[in-house]
């Protein structure tokens, strides 16, 4: 008997990890779509005319085993993934999406929503009902159910491919990321880089067996050589390395997918009715359509590229001062930056590294959860996990109700996908009386513990961890009665609100004094560093926002406008990216081919929403400052009115219910001194 097509018999009705075989899924997911479709046909064949219960409902709880072998599925493709997974995931992923299209292009379903979806007025629903009807009848309607037969066909056809290629895509980014090594022999090459960077790549080198020091495309062994190596040749080796994932022109070339992806995208956008694909993923956001989002980002070039320019200038002048470095360049950037910053702030990550124990931090970031939403982290051991290095934790309210069970997978391997996320294995809903409560879980790629040394993080890391952590509250405390209204399943430009807001407790002396303490001697970090954390948050604040700036307007080049005509991915990058250059062009680098958020991930004409959340984020935690970052009033605004109401309401009704007005960029330009 296959255990995913069957009810898991398991602790918290977890998944049972050890027990699924590779071999289970393609029969569960065939077995799941069928049983997914019979639902829907009960639906269809009702005889009783269609009402809120007999089909809105019935379809939000339809498809319950399909969505939790999925979440299974695809989140140990992007966390524990190997050939034989990768090989069922070309197999799987044109299946979900006929099986979706069969969904979205069903007639009979769509006449019964409709129907509904016309009475609405009538019927007295709720705010989360309401909600709920809107997108059921929008999930058809933006996806072809008003179009004629032979229209739909064609949609069907654009979906499937699309889907192969943002797979495709994604596989070559990883191998591309895997098939690099900077493998160094002579000690002297090591100049300048930490003693646990060096540690760690001596033992790379051992797990591939072979001599001296291995240093790698992902983050933990790339970005520290980039910022310590005091070898301008290496960094630029590596430098060119990371920038050409995707753009070799060889069997992993990601250029011609690229330009698929985004014409594909278009013509599907014209098939619906739509302007371009920005112009219909941009009508279930806050910031509605494409000219807003234009908008939304020249005004805070206007306000970023003077301070940028100032920076920039500031870097060049000391790097030649230093050095004699005529040009700087893109290898050059994180290397004087650190240095420059060091010089001004004399506060360097290594200094930092032994106050932010990974197990220290994370306690913290518990710590500051139980003040703000009184919840407790208790670790288990007796539910699986899907490798060694995750831990599990039950996650428990004031009256210690269960709230969620929460995985954490911190170090990087061989199989994982490079950088930070957060993830479900289990959605949160009301059935039957029963609130089933969510398995959340976040992922990221921290410096492994060594023989030595504890696994000790970087600031930015502290950051990213906190980050990652805000959208597990988001997961965790969700409170809704529709899985698919259900904890992180917002408005794109509004999902990133949590995670941004957490991050803003690691700048604060009363949060941080909770856990950053000397992994050695337990010394609490000195006040002079808490200020010199502050103060130094703001450095380089205008480069850092050019270049997100960057990425948000190289995303609506491609998704904003017609983009049959282009042909040469690098000339049209190098448009794009006008307004925002400062350091030379690199002929050998793009950036698109390897840009998982918006050709992978569902970021496409969403890259703005990180700065749009920035926005909010600053907003909302100047409301924190003004009552005390522990007051428990604005904490239960914030839970009550964000965090449990998922995607019940539109995102701004729920905002201005927390905060009591319309958020306004002032706070982020004060945050990030550009004002």
């Amino acid at each position: 008997m296959n255990i995913l097509s069957q009810k898991f018999t398991t602790k918290h009705d977890t998944a049972p990890f050890s027990k699924i075989k590779n071999e289970d899924f393609l029969p569960a997911f065939k077995d799941g779509i069928a049983s997914a479709k019979k639902e829907i046909d009960d639906i269809t064949s009702n005889p009783a005319a269609p009402t809120f219960e007999n089909t809105i409902e019935a379809l939000s709880f339809s498809g319950d085993r399909l969505d939790r072998i999925s979440n299974i599925f695809f989140n140990l493709h992007s966390a524990e993934t190997n050939d034989e997974i990768q090989q069922i995931a070309q197999e799987v992923s044109p299946l979900l999406s006929e099986f979706g299209n069969d969904v979205r292009l069903n007639a009979a379903l769509f006449a019964r929503v409709k129907s509904v979806w016309e009475q609405k007025d009538e019927l007295h629903l709720n705010a989360e009902q309401a909600t709920l009807l809107d997108k059921q009848y929008k999930s058809f309607s933006r996806n072809g159910a008003n179009l004629p037969e032979e229209k739909k066909n064609e949609l069907r056809e654009i979906d499937k491919e699309l889907s192969r290629l943002s797979l495709e895509f994604g596989e070559n980014v990883l191998s591309e990321t895997h098939a690099y090594q900077l493998h160094i022999t002579d000690e002297s090459d090591l100049s300048g880089l930490p003693e646990g960077v060096i540690e760690a790549a001596a033992e790379t080198a051992k797990s591939v067996e072979k001599q001296g020091w291995v240093f790698t495309l992902d983050y933990p062994s790339y970005v520290p050589f980039m910022t310590y190596s005091d070898k301008r040749e290496l960094r630029k080796k590596l430098a060119i390395a990371f920038g050409s994932k995707g753009f070799q022109n060889n069997e992993l070339d990601n250029q011609q997918i690229v330009l698929k992806i985004a014409k594909l995208r278009f013509e599907r956008a014209k098939l619906l009715g739509y302007e371009t694909h920005a112009h219909f993923v941009l009508e279930e956001r806050m910031a509605e359509n494409p000219a807003k989002v234009r908008t939304f980002l020249e005004e805070l070039l206007a306000k970023a590229r003077p301070a940028a320019e100032r920076e920039f200038k500031q870097l060049s002048q000391f790097a030649k001062e230093k050095d004699g470095i005529e040009i700087l360049e893109k290898w050059d950037g994180a290397y004087y930056s650190e240095k420059l910053k060091q010089e001004l702030f004399s506060l360097d990550d290594e200094k930092l590294k032994p106050y932010f124990k990974l197990e220290n931090v994370l306690q913290g970031a518990f710590t500051v959860a139980n003040k703000l939403f009184g919840l407790t982290f208790v670790e288990i051991n007796d539910i699986d996990k899907y490798h060694r290095d995750v831990v599990t934790y039950e996650v428990k309210d004031a009256t210690g109700r269960l709230v969620s069970i929460f995985y954490a997978d911190f170090f990087p391997r061989k199989g994982k996908r490079n950088g930070a996320w957060m993830t479900s294995f289990k959605s949160q809903f009301i059935i039957g009386g029963q609130n089933e409560r969510p398995h959340v879980s976040i992922v990221c790629n921290f410096t492994k513990p060594t023989e030595t040394k504890p696994s000790l993080l970087t600031f930015n890391e502290v950051t990213t961890l906190f980050h990652e952590f805000g959208h597990a509250l988001h997961g965790m405390l969700a409170d809704t009665t529709y899985p698919n209204l259900s904890g992180t399943s917002v408005y794109w430009d509004f999902v990133e609100l949590p995670s941004q807001i957490f991050e803003n407790w690691c700048y604060e002396p009363e949060a941080l004094a909770l856990f950053a303490h000397h992994y050695q001697t337990g010394e609490v970090i000195p006040q002079e560093f808490i200020s010199k954390i502050k103060e130094s948050a703001s450095f380089q604040e205008g480069m850092a926002t050019l270049r997100q700036l960057s990425f948000g307007l190289l995303d609506m080049g491609w998704h904003g406008q017609d983009p049959t005509a282009i042909t040469n991915l690098k000339a049209f990058e190098t448009e794009q990216f006008a307004t925002t250059q400062l350091f030379p062009d690199v002929a050998e680098n793009a950036m698109s081919t390897s840009f998982s958020h918006i050709f992978q991930g569902g970021y496409s004409s969403g890259y703005y929403s990180y700065k749009w959340a920035e926005v909010l984020d600053a907003d909302a935690f100047e409301y924190f400052k003004e009552q005390g970052i522990f007051n428990s009033e604005v904490a239960q605004k914030f839970k009550e009115n964000v965090l449990s109401k998922g995607g019940t309401e539109h995102p701004m009704t729920l905002y201005k219910r927390f905060r009591g007005k319309e958020p306004k960029p002032d706070a982020l330009l004060r945050r990030a001194g550009l004002l």
